[in-house]
């Protein structure tokens, strides 16, 4: 075996040896590469679904954000013809005239009798613009006088020192107590399309 042969040896030996090497490389390169593509890919697809998750929470709290002013403004609306219809209410009370406010004062008035039942004397406030439907009704009622100035639609109101009775029966009174108990049927048959 002569040197050249040796040399040729060795020679073809580190060439196997550097394509061995080469190819090892070429592999754990292509292995870093296909890691590094599969960890691009994961960080994307997280990416990806915290940003889907993002805006879906931010979707829902836009929607529950609009839904909530809605219902408000919803509220704010039915609270608006509710007082509209208060405020008519209210004014037809207080433009009551002839028999039938006079009949109304004297139910008011019949009702509160039954507290002074034992008591002499009976003061009866009222409206100002009813001082002579007041003086005229109470004159069917014993012991009984106008007393002055009640700011009210109408009724009246009825106390007497003797007993330390107070009867708060105005119009203003009925109709808070009528609205009160009624408020909910009211709504619905306002609102009933909604």
């Amino acid at each position: 075996m002569s040197l050249d042969t040796v040399v040729e040896d060795i020679r073809d030996e580190a060439r196997a040896r550097a394509e061995e090497i080469r190819e090892e490389g070429e592999a754990r390169a292509d292995e870093i590469v296909a890691e590094a593509r599969t960890e691009a890919e994961r960080i994307r697809d997280e990416r990806q679904e915290t940003v889907e998750r993002q805006i879906e929470q931010e979707r829902e709290q836009t929607v529950s954000s609009a839904t909530l002013e809605a219902k408000q403004d919803r509220l704010e609306a039915r609270r608006d013809v509710l007082e509209e219809v208060r405020e008519a209410v209210e004014t037809e009370v207080a433009n009551l005239e002839g028999d039938r406010r006079e009949s109304l004062t004297r139910s008011l008035l019949d009702s509160a009798a039954e507290e002074f039942r034992t008591v002499e004397s009976v003061s009866v406030y009222g409206r100002a613009s009813d001082e002579a439907l007041l003086t005229r009704v109470l004159a069917d009622y014993e012991g009984w006088s106008y007393a002055g100035e009640h700011d009210c639609f109408g009724g009246v109101v009825v106390e007497s020192e003797e007993s330390r009775v107070r009867v708060n029966n105005t119009f203003d009174s009925v109709l808070d107590e009528v609205w009160e108990d009624n408020l909910k049927q009211l709504s619905d048959v306002l609102f009933a399309d909604e």
